[in-house]
């Protein structure tokens, strides 16, 4: 579907939390389940995105990363104990295990080992950049968050490290929230890891307080830990959110999602969208799948630009919001909804029409005040 010599590419947690954000989007979840490079393919579609981060503030983020991650993560696992375990005994330091494997389904294998053995050992691990999957409608996601830290009492953490800086102690609530977002997926990824490690039988000693068969099944912690600059320094600094809504929706949207081979089976014959293709077989291609097509999209998704121009040649009312949508109620053209405020057509009896005309009146009035009370230009 993608082509046969182009590459997938591999959905990650800020594709995921956009994903479950418009889970009516058939076009995005056959192209992120068929690895489609969405970026690629709008180039092609003469609607290049203006979505993704520069190459600047990549360098920078992972810079800060490496600096946070030094010594054997020293200043993140202060962080940690100083914003979520403060408590607790100071760390002494954690061990770091080896996660290379062979391809993501070794990475992830290899994740799943390290944490059921810090489980068993008491705690006291750091992982960096553990692979974890997640399956997302009927298509395996492998998901890699920044760090995840397992506490001496076997509960996991996850760690995000963003580049945006906490201005005294406060950052950008729309950068917060997106992180949060992308967070809420590791923490339904982890969820899944801890519940398949409470499945597996007991081949070690029960641990203390174990009141099951199998190997207790460790608790993922709903407030993850934001480390971002520290006002215009490259100094670390940390702060705990709770992700338990964002989780809750996340989860909810997911659920929701078609499966992959129920949109691919409604597709024609033969439809791919590798980039190499003529820009008109293209077009015809990512037509066939219906998009829904909202203004939160532009920040979110790659194909944004394209679907605003085919949602504002269609008159398609989704481009003004879907809050507006969703009180518009059957009305899906502008033209249906000036018609129906005009009084050309529509039930009466449908409260959005009702509304529209009442709208209508008022507004003819207010500019029929106006007019009389307003005296002409000389």
């Amino acid at each position: 579907m993608r082509g046969p010599d182009v590459p997938a590419k591999a959905l990650d947690a800020r594709a995921l939390a956009a994903l479950a954000a418009n889970p009516g989007c058939r076009r995005r979840a056959i192209l992120d389940g068929a690895g489609v490079d969405k970026a690629a393919l709008a180039s092609a579609l003469g609607a290049p995105s203006g979505f993704g981060q520069s190459q600047f503030a990549l360098t920078r983020g992972n810079a800060f990363e490496a600096r946070v991650k030094a010594d054997g993560g020293a200043e993140l696992l202060r962080l940690v104990h100083a914003r979520l375990d403060p408590g607790a005994e100071p760390p002494a330091g954690a061990a770091v295990p080896d996660l290379s494997a062979h391809g993501p389904e070794g990475r992830t294998a290899r994740t799943a080992l390290a944490l059921r053995e810090a489980v068993a050992a008491g705690g006291g691990r750091l992982l960096d950049h553990p692979m974890l999957a997640l399956d997302v409608a009927g298509s395996l996601a492998f998901l890699e968050p920044d760090a995840v830290v397992v506490h001496p009492d076997g509960s996991w953490t996850v760690v995000e490290i963003k580049s945006f800086p906490m201005l005294d102690g406060s950052a950008d609530p729309a950068k917060v929230g997106a992180a949060a977002r992308q967070a809420a997926v590791y923490v339904l990824a982890l969820e899944e890891v801890a519940a398949r490690l409470g499945a597996e039988p007991e081949t070690e000693t029960p641990r203390r307080h174990s009141t099951q068969e199998g190997v207790p099944v460790p608790r993922v912690r709903h407030r993850v830990l934001l480390v971002c600059p520290k006002d215009f320094s490259n100094l670390a600094t940390a702060s705990a959110v709770d992700v338990r809504k964002q989780r809750a929706v996340t989860a909810r949207q997911l659920a929701r999602l078609t499966r992959v081979e129920e949109i691919a089976d409604a597709l024609p014959e033969g439809v791919c969208f590798a980039p190499d293709r003529p820009a008109e077989e293209l077009t015809a291609a990512v037509g066939a799948v219906p998009a829904t097509y909202a203004p939160e999209c532009l920040s979110a998704c790659e194909l944004a630009f394209h679907c605003r121009e085919r949602s504002r040649a269609a008159d398609a009312v989704t481009r003004l919001g879907r809050p507006l949508r969703a009180e518009l109620g059957g009305l899906t053209t502008v033209e249906e909804v000036l018609a129906a405020a005009r009084g050309d057509s529509g039930d009466p009896d449908d409260p959005a029409v009702a509304a529209l005309r009442r709208a209508a009146t008022l507004r003819a009035e207010a500019l029929a005040t106006a007019g009389r009370a307003v005296a002409p230009c000389p």
